[in-house]
């Protein structure tokens, strides 16, 4: 497996794996498939350096097995120095280790990064994310219930915290 930051071509890739879980599972709250124009515009915001990284795991063949990244937790400024994070992995390649090892890439490469905190939405019931994101040192932060309605059904969301060095 080998971790980078990802590119323009993997956009394509990248959009199939996203909208796998839009259409199978409530763990993004997007309801429709997101087209690769509208990944496009995403990929762009997330720079090689900064606090907004994405970066995948491929295999040794080149094919994607998962993605993580870290983007604006909210659009005001004073928000700048929190980020919302979240890790994807392909179908058929959880319960392996790869969204650990994601993670652990993003989070040494915000170590560098004037990154206070980190926050991620885990759309509730998921017992191997809450599990994950713990592993890293994210802790409660609240719970936010039935905010969002997919597949007829209102989903709770957990919201997590994970503290970066105080200045």
């Amino acid at each position: 497996m080998h971790i980078r930051p990802a590119a323009a071509t993997d956009v394509p890739a990248l959009t199939d794996l996203y909208n796998h879980y839009v259409v199978h599972t409530p763990v993004t709250f997007d309801i429709a498939p997101v087209s690769p124009e509208n990944r496009r515009a995403w990929f762009q915001a997330h720079p090689e350096t900064g606090r907004h990284r994405l970066l995948v795991a491929e295999d040794g063949d080149g094919g994607l097995l998962g993605y993580a990244s870290s983007s604006p937790f909210k659009d005001r400024q004073a928000y700048e120095t929190s980020v919302e994070t979240s890790v994807y992995l392909a179908p058929g390649r959880t319960g392996r280790g790869i969204g650990a090892v994601l993670y652990g890439a993003l989070f040494d490469a915000l170590a560098g990064e004037d990154v206070h905190r980190a926050y991620a939405g885990i759309a509730q019931p998921n017992a191997a994310s809450m599990r994950l994101h713990e592993r890293f040192g994210f802790r409660p932060a609240g719970l936010l219930q039935q905010v969002g309605r997919k597949f007829d059904q209102y989903w709770d969301v957990a919201m997590l915290e994970k503290r970066f060095g105080e200045r």
